[in-house]
């Protein structure tokens, strides 16, 4: 892949698919901008979703392989200077890092269905890409709406839109949710297996007062047996002893035949002193030094000799102690270091195993303790979101006024949601049981009113798949200040609308693009003509068989593509529209487009 793409932190650079669909080879060089790409139908540009669902960890189908090829291939470069979340995951893979801060993702997948996933040159796991992809990248296409349908995932959408105001109580929430539970955990297990306990306690009790009642050191087994061996080889080490000390002392009795070493070295140190040759009197130090060490190590082993007496009685004592210490390393370690930390474990289990009245008393207080402190928290949480709910609905209704759901209207509710029977993380708030959740204790809904007069409903109930699209690109709008994901992705976003409705999309995107990368799949003209770079999937036959390739556009080439899309071929007529579409688009992207966003064109 080149280096020529924008390298802002935090975006996806370039990407390049080959063999995928009836795409052979092509590489899409993104701005950190609006980014739109077009072509005509078949020409292969959902491709680019496909390969972006690839590039994010996504299923592999074979079916996507194009024909003829063993492989098809996925590659995108991404910059993430400042996202801590990629930068972990970065660091963790030992992914490589090029020259520019950015890091190479490759996706590949072959006709016999293997999957293989790489990233900055290592072979990593596909749900590394996953990871990496869930902070940097959201892709919004017909299969993604599912996401939105998730309760948990419209509790995100408010946690995000009310921002610290829901952070801040949600942590306390969390760090007191996970006390109570550890609280709650070891009370159940004390009082459902206090008969099992209680035998493992007497049990650990005994063994602990069978090794105080030995009271072994460290390293005493070790001891002791050197101890042994010394007093029951006492006649051989005294003989042994006794004649080293005749070897370097000489004989007791002064026998002029057995000197010892210590008085031939004296001899010999005499001769060499009185020799009159300067090279033997150069040798009398070094004997001088031979007969110091030899002098002391005759008076220990001398002294050793002296102490070096029978003892019976304590080896007696000393087989006994040993006896004592072997019936603990046979029970409870290899060795008395082992014995020593058994014990300490021991005690240390004993610590969570009183299953006495008063120690179920004292925890069923703190557990009841805890959640007092937990429900202040729910509720503290439940009511921000509250607060919050009416404004999301209401910022995300004035949004969907201007893409042809002029009608519609968008309630939060937020609700607690009760306990099952049975629930064992069920919380009393106001006299009711409610479940205590991970992210609190309420459940959140997004429901669309279609119309006036018409019932609220589940979103995904009252809205087709393009209004689908439509609602999410509603919500990114409202929630850009608070979204971490830098690049998003649109895939028929504008399914079903054209006209004055389009252009609205299409200004809303390029208000998103003020703060986010923003990459749509279109077949409005209208949508097209906002952005600040245009893509174009190009589809050509050779020898029968298709292929397409992404081209970008110059603005000369733009007036082409939008001609063709709003009359479905490049006459006068249809450049002219083109033309003043794109003079209608920029004039309208200059009230609130900074400059340096917009991508310079060629």
């Amino acid at each position: 892949m080149s280096v020529g793409a924008a390298t802002v932190g935090g975006v996806l650079a370039e990407m390049r698919i080959q063999g995928l669909g009836v795409i052979e080879d092509a590489l899409l060089e993104l701005h950190a901008g609006f980014t739109v790409v077009t072509g005509e139908t078949g020409a292969g540009k959902t491709m680019v979703v496909t390969g972006l669902h690839l590039l994010s960890g996504g299923r592999a189908e074979v079916s996507k392989v194009r024909t003829g090829m063993l492989k098809a291939f996925v590659e995108g470069r991404f910059t993430y200077s400042g996202v801590e979340g990629a930068e972990r995951i970065v660091t963790d893979s030992g992914a490589d890092v090029d020259e520019d801060g950015s890091v190479i993702a490759l996706r590949a997948v072959a006709v016999d269905g293997r999957s293989r996933a790489h990233l900055g040159g290592r072979s990593v796991p596909v749900g590394v890409l996953a990871e990496l992809s869930e902070q940097l990248i959201a892709v919004h296409g017909q299969n993604d709406q599912l996401r939105l349908l998730r309760p948990a995932e419209q509790r995100a959408v408010i946690d995000r839109f009310a921002g610290d105001a829901v952070a801040k109580p949600l942590a306390a929430y969390q760090e007191i949710r996970s006390e109570w539970l550890a609280v709650i955990a070891e009370l159940t297990e004390r009082s459902t297996r206090s008969r099992e306990m209680a035998q493992q306690a007497d049990l650990l009790k005994h063994g602990l007062t069978e090794i105080d009642a030995v009271a072994p050191e460290p390293g005493e087994d070790a001891e002791l047996t050197a101890q042994i061996k010394r007093l029951a080889a006492v006649d051989e080490l005294r003989a042994a002893a006794t004649e080293a000390h005749v070897a370097v002392s000489g004989s007791p009795e002064g026998d002029p035949d057995a000197p010892g070493a210590a008085g031939l070295v004296s001899e010999a140190l005499r001769r060499l002193s009185t020799s009159e040759d300067a090279v033997l009197r150069e040798l009398a130090p070094r004997l001088e030094e031979a007969s110091v060490l030899l002098a002391d190590v005759g008076a220990e082993l001398g002294s050793y000799v002296e102490t070096l007496d029978a003892d019976p009685a304590l080896l007696e004592k000393v087989l006994a102690r040993q006896a004592d210490l072997k019936r603990l390393t046979r029970k409870y370690a290899a060795d008395v270091d082992g014995v020593l930390a058994w014990a300490d474990d021991a005690r240390r289990r004993l610590e969570t195993m009183d299953t006495s009245e008063e120690a179920l008393a004292e925890l069923a207080l703190r557990r009841d303790q805890l959640a007092i402190q937990l429900a202040a928290h729910a509720v503290e949480v439940s009511a921000a979101r509250v607060d919050a709910a009416a404004s999301l609905a209401a910022e995300i209704t004035r949004e969907l006024s201007g893409l042809a759901m002029g009608q519609a209207a968008i309630e939060v509710t937020v609700e607690q949601r009760p306990a099952e029977h049975g629930d064992t993380h069920a919380l009393t708030i106001d006299g009711r049981a409610v479940h205590a959740g991970s992210d609190g204790v309420d459940d959140v809904e997004l429901l669309l009113r279609a119309h006036d007069g018409a019932p609220p409903l589940p979103v995904h109930k009252a809205a087709s798949g393009g209004e689908l699209s439509r609602v999410m690109l509603a919500i990114e709008v409202v929630l850009a200040h608070a979204d971490t994901v830098q690049t998003l992705v649109f895939d028929e976003v504008d399914a079903g609308v054209g006209g004055r409705a389009a252009v609205e999309i299409g200004r809303r995107l390029a208000r998103l693009a003020r703060t986010h990368q923003v990459l749509v799949v279109t077949h409005l003209p209208q949508v097209a003509a906002f952005a600040d770079q245009h893509l174009v999937v190009d589809k050509g036959h050779t020898g029968g068989v298709t292929r397409s390739g992404v081209k970008n556009l110059s603005q000369t080439e733009r007036v082409s593509e939008l001609a063709r899309m709003l009359a479905g071929m490049d006459n006068e007529t249809g450049r002219a529209h083109a033309e003043e579409l794109l003079a209608t688009a920029e004039k309208d992207k200059a009230e609130f487009v900074p400059k340096r966003k917009r991508a310079k064109k060629k």
